[in-house]
């Protein structure tokens, strides 16, 4: 028996279990973490993310995580402060939230029985069905929107997604950025070739239309966002989104001074107008010429952890890494072994600083009086190899771990399993949003940065399909080339690649809360 919106609400997990007919599966307890030791998740975790798949699933419902009626995701639901239902929902989202719908999808098409545990457990087989009704439904969706408002040029702006048309949300009119949709155009790029590998006609037909929607943006993206000599917008500012973008009257210009030129996850973007933006070999070497600056060697030493060689972050934020889980970089020997050594400081650094968890980027707590997330926690990670040095650490999130998970499972869902083992730290829609270190707060709240992350990261990212994709299209040679010059010109000399990756010695103290009710 799946949690359905309505049963999720009146049943806890124990009742769910015992409405099961008879022979079918048994349905975890709802509180699993702390029935796995974290020696017993490290001996051999798959028992955990078997448990962990199903109750993550349950976010993914309508009025949720996303909606039924147009196949888009809603940003998540904030949830009762004492029972864990769901309240009210987010009815907002963005192109970086469709990207992770997008990668789990592909693993359903490709077969994986994870990802059907996690979107149909009881009828596994279901699962690719399920995936490509949505994904069919999700694409008239975005085709209508740009009939709508063809100014975006096929990108996605934070749109409101409660209603049967998509309408940019209050703050994003005449707005669009770059990062989230270059997440959302390799997501795309990853589950055209599952469908593509499969020897159904009918999901060959879906990929040959997802393929027209992306093959336009391809068209608009340089004179949108590209504003010559390697400056790419982080965000635009359009004259009038309801004009086409070769309208005479239509402009698009860069919001402020703000370039995307990170080496983190607005890099995927460059990539996107690299390989498809039709710019000169000279405006593809001043794309990566504007970038360089930030991709600096720093070393972590703190404690007895140290000297490890890492990528300097912004704020060392896990999110930093999406791009890892879409384009094939640990293909590249220096990078993986730069952002393996990432993941021993991540791990270390909070065993130094006597943390229960990892940091990143996330709400924060909810005010109980009121049912209201306080804020959102940008400045999220480890300052001392930061170049924001200015941060909030008061606050952990399980999603922290997913690049600990790419490079080892069992390590990676330890961590997971310290911090949802913290009260409030489950929910009936699975992981909670964040925790306080100190145990007096939490963030009564599920979305899709929070938990999927995490779901896509076990699942392994999607880059076995973009790499296919990227070589069939003959890219993959120029990428493996770029990415390696651009990171053995700084990581010359890594050190620390001989330090284990470390396991939770402190847990978040009881300091009063009580679980939800619904999951106990």
């Amino acid at each position: 028996m799946r949690v359905t919106q309505t049963s999720s609400l009146a049943l806890t997990w124990a009742a769910l279990a015992s409405a099961l007919p008879s022979g079918q599966a048994k349905v975890p307890s709802c509180r699993f973490a702390s029935q796995h030791t974290q020696q017993q998740v490290l001996r051999d975790p798959s028992n955990f993310i078997n448990d962990l798949l199903y109750w993550e699933g349950q976010f993914h419902q309508n009025n949720v995580s996303y909606n039924t009626a147009n196949g888009m995701s809603y940003d998540g639901t904030n949830i009762d402060w004492v029972t864990g239902e769901r309240t009210v929902k987010h009815p907002f989202s963005a192109a970086s939230k469709e990207s992770l719908q997008v990668m789990l999808y592909t693993h359903a098409i490709a077969g994986s029985a994870e990802a059907a545990r996690f979107l149909s457990p009881n009828n596994p087989a279901a699962a690719p069905e399920m995936v490509v009704s949505i994904m069919e439904t999700k694409l008239q969706t975005y085709l209508r929107f740009n009939e709508t408002y063809p100014g975006f040029g096929g990108f996605l702006p934070w749109f409101t997604s409660s209603t049967q048309d998509l309408t940019p949300t209050w703050d994003w009119v005449n707005r669009v950025p770059g990062l989230d949709n270059g997440e959302l155009l390799w997501a795309v790029y990853g589950f055209i070739q599952a469908l593509e590998n499969t020897n159904n006609a009918s999901y060959k037909e879906l990929a040959s239309k997802w393929q027209t929607w992306m093959d336009y943006t391809k068209t608009t993206a340089a004179q949108i966002f590209y504003k010559g000599n390697g400056r790419v917008c982080s965000v635009i500012d359009i004259k009038n989104q309801s004009l086409p973008v070769n309208d005479p009257n239509q402009s698009y210009d860069c919001e402020g001074t703000g370039l995307l030129n990170d080496p983190y996850e607005g890099e995927l973007f460059t990539f996107w107008l690299n390989f498809f933006g039709g710019l000169s070999d000279a405006d593809k070497k001043a794309l990566w010429a504007i970038k360089r600056p930030q991709l600096v060697s720093v070393d972590y030493d703190m404690g007895n952890v140290g000297p490890v060689t890492v990528q300097k972050g912004y704020w060392f934020s896990s999110h930093e890494t999406w791009k890892v889980m879409e384009m094939p970089y640990y293909d590249v020997d220096i990078i993986r072994r730069v952002y393996e050594n990432a993941e021993r400081v991540r791990t270390c650094n909070s065993v130094v600083t006597k943390v229960p968890g990892m940091f990143a980027s996330v709400n924060n707590s909810t005010n109980s009086s009121n049912g209201q997330v306080i804020g959102y926690i940008s400045n999220a990670g480890i300052p001392s190899i930061s170049n924001q040095t200015v941060q909030e650490l008061d606050v952990i999130t399980p999603y922290s771990v997913f690049p600990t998970i790419l490079f080892n499972k069992a390590v990676g869902l330890a961590w997971w399993r310290n911090m949802a083992i913290a009260k409030k730290g489950q929910n009936p829609y699975g992981s909670t949003e964040s925790t306080r270190v100190d145990g007096t707060g939490a963030s009564a709240l599920v979305t899709w940065d929070s938990k999927i992350t995490t779901v896509n990261a076990i699942l392994g990212g999607v880059t076995e399909w973009t790499r296919q994709k990227m070589k069939s299209d003959g890219l993959y040679e120029e990428f493996i080339s770029i990415a390696t010059n651009e990171y053995s010109s700084v990581f010359k000399d890594l050190k620390g690649e001989h330090v284990n990756f470390c396991l939770p010695e402190e847990t978040v103290p009881d300091a009063g809360l009580e679980d939800f009710t619904l999951c106990v």
